[in-house]
């Protein structure tokens, strides 16, 4: 007897799965195989490395031009209590550098006279001081705080300098002056926000960094920036309830507008339903007076009574026909 052979259970299963189902089934395998499918980006641009151009230019031997970006500064007779930079007088830091610097060791870089009387009168007039307010951050990374100035000087200038507390005395590690938009502090960089000369709708940035090896605050990152143009304000809106100052005849109402039923104030009479209008140039035609009808004319009278007239008249009337 030759064996049977069974078929698959899975086969039989799949028979009783009506084909409604499985079509179900599989529109979600198809839609995870498009998700993941890839596709291409089209070509790939060759990578070009740098070119040096004129390699024979012969290295430099002379000194480049000194910008002062490195230099630093002891601020004479200006010490640090023990509390650190905060307990430190931001005018007399002041005063105390535009001191050397009337005695020819510096210290008041881009501060003009003019700017240096108003710092030494900022005792008796504190409205008028140019020194700002004062701030304080770890710009060296070494936990202490150093002290941020800024003056306004000529030209809507502003100095803006960087100190140092170190051996019980105050170094300065930076010195600027430029016509600021803003300052900001990002960690431990100082970025100045800055007018662009003769390129308009663009602005100076750079973001002073603290560097160890020259212990001193550089300019690391120098950029010019395109900006957006600022928006006008927007014009004030009037108080609630106040009539506007612009109104016209356009913005009145129905009610408002002169017709020839409603004449406006000051102006002609009103015409009469069904009139001819008058002819420009002409003179409006004269009233004429109503006829006059004796029975309906009052009585005359004088001041001892009715006149003559009125009272003969009452006579007849009262005598009757003859």
């Amino acid at each position: 007897m030759t064996p049977h052979r069974r078929r698959p259970a899975v086969r039989r299963a799949a028979r009783l799965v009506p084909p409604v189902a499985a079509a179900a089934l599989l529109l979600p395998l198809a839609a995870c195989g498009d998700a993941g499918e890839l596709r291409g980006a089209g070509a790939t641009p060759t990578a070009v490395g740098p070119v040096r151009l004129w390699p024979d230019l012969p290295p430099v031997t002379a000194p480049p031009l000194d910008y002062g970006e490195s230099d630093t500064r002891r601020v004479p007779g200006v010490r640090v209590p023990e509390g650190g930079v905060r307990d430190v007088d931001p005018v007399a830091v002041v005063r105390a550098e535009l001191a050397a610097d009337a005695e020819g060791q510096g210290g008041g870089d881009g501060v003009d006279e003019r700017t240096a009387r108003a710092v030494r009168r900022c005792g008796t007039a504190p409205e008028a001081c140019p020194v700002l307010r004062p701030y304080y951050r770890d710009l060296t990374g070494d936990g202490r705080e150093e002290l941020i100035l800024a003056v306004r000087v000529a030209d809507q200038q502003v100095a803006v300098r960087c100190y140092l507390a170190e051996g019980g005395g105050l170094t300065r590690v930076m010195s600027t002056v430029e016509q600021l938009v803003s300052v900001e502090l990002a960690g431990r960089d100082l970025i100045l926000r800055a007018v662009s000369a003769g390129i308009p709708g663009y602005e100076y940035r750079t973001a002073w960094s603290w560097d160890a090896r020259q212990g001193t605050m550089l300019p690391a990152r120098d950029e010019i920036v395109r900006v957006k143009p600022t928006p006008p304000p927007p014009a004030p809106l009037p108080p609630a309830g106040a009539p506007s100052a612009d109104r016209t005849a356009a913005d009145r109402t129905p009610a408002d507008q002169p017709s020839a039923d409603r004449p406006s104030v000051g102006g002609p009479p009103a015409r009469e339903p069904g009139a001819e209008p008058e002819a420009a140039g002409t003179a409006p035609a004269p009233e004429r007076e109503p006829e006059r009808d004796p029975e309906r004319e009052p009585e005359a009278r004088t001041a001892y009574g009715p006149a003559p007239q009125a009272r003969t008249a009452a006579r007849a009337a009262a005598a009757g026909p003859r």
